[in-house]
């Protein structure tokens, strides 16, 4: 019986203990990821990341731009593809200006937000994704100017939309 009333007295200190800890993490989750434009996307992205479970605020941000990172890389690897097997010369043009976008955003956008948000200046970080996020709306447009309808405007949207949502983030660092 004492052993049994041990058990249950451990069991209660490690769940007092570790449970709100938890709760703790997921509700700065919840409560940055509201204050975003898109608190579902921002909610699964930072969850699905296990760094997130212990991050701060600056952290959540460098999780999502590591997402942005992520998404516009396989965005390039998808352009890069279309452009090898294009034979209309409008979506050559397109994809080939979509090219320019994505590296702007991989060598340039996102480095500088990363590094921007370890440094503590935010202000450049929030500059940068805004960035990001314009270059994949630039990417999308690029078809429209073209007459070419863009076989990428699912990946473009989440490029964009994980970029404001960064933007989002870095500026509550302001």
């Amino acid at each position: 019986m004492t052993k049994i009333i041990s058990l249950i007295i451990l069991q209660a200190i490690f769940c007092f203990t570790f449970f709100p800890l938890s709760y703790s993490d997921n509700s700065l989750i919840e409560t940055t990821c509201t204050k975003t434009p898109f608190p579902d996307l921002c909610i699964s992205t930072l969850k699905s990341d296990p760094r997130s479970s212990t991050a701060d605020v600056p952290g959540l941000a460098l999780i999502v731009a590591d997402s942005v990172n992520e998404k516009a890389s396989a965005t390039l690897n998808q352009i890069s593809t279309l452009l090898k097997s294009a034979t209309d010369p409008n979506m050559k043009k397109a994809l080939s200006g979509c090219v320019d976008s994505y590296n702007t955003i991989i060598k340039a956008d996102i480095p500088v937000a990363i590094e921007a948000i370890e440094k503590n200046n935010p202000k450049f970080a929030v500059e940068s994704a805004t960035d990001a996020g314009n270059e994949a709306q630039r990417c999308e447009g690029s078809f429209r100017d073209n007459s070419a309808n863009s076989p990428i405007s699912g990946s473009n949207k989440a490029v964009h939309d994980l970029s404001v949502i960064l933007q989002s983030i870095a500026s509550m660092l302001l």
